[in-house]
């Protein structure tokens, strides 16, 4: 299987993103009160726990390329049911909790620039499983992107 330069490009500069995620610019610090640490606490957990939870339903189809696996089917059951796209939803919750704790207006900055890579990343996915799942724009219209919908 030949994978396709925008699927590499998106995964590294999703990498590239995660990588200098941990490193600090010390004149970014921010002094959060405590109730805003708490809540940095809560969407570290929260993420870690979404992301798990998905990759646990997503098993022997879980790729890091937004191209789908040859042979892999449309998981609409568990949080994927409620969000397309929870692994990054659970990834930008946790890195922006985590920056919260830590009082990084940088790595805050980060995890706002890995969720403009994650959008754009996902848009290329639908377009890709839509290719291979003539059900997917249906399933698409009463499921949230990142975080479920309200309004249906």
């Amino acid at each position: 299987m030949k994978i396709p330069f925008s699927d590499i490009a998106f995964v590294v500069a999703q990498f590239v993103l995660i990588v200098v995620y941990f490193f600090e610019v010390s004149f970014l610090q921010i002094v959060f009160p405590e109730l805003i640490f708490w809540t940095g606490l809560a969407l570290l957990i929260f993420g870690a726990f979404i992301s798990l939870v998905a990759v646990l339903q997503l098993n022997i189809h879980l790729s890091p390329f937004p191209s789908p696996l040859p042979g892999s089917k449309l998981i609409q059951t568990g949080i994927f049911k409620f969000v397309r796209h929870p692994i990054y939803t659970g990834v930008f919750l946790s890195m922006f909790g985590f920056g919260i704790l830590y009082d990084s207006g940088y790595k805050l900055i980060i995890s706002l620039l890995l969720l403009i890579l994650f959008y754009f990343k996902s848009i290329y996915e639908e377009i890709r499983l839509t290719e291979i799942f003539p059900e997917y724009p249906e399933y698409a219209r009463y499921t949230g992107r990142f975080f479920p919908r309200i309004f249906k």
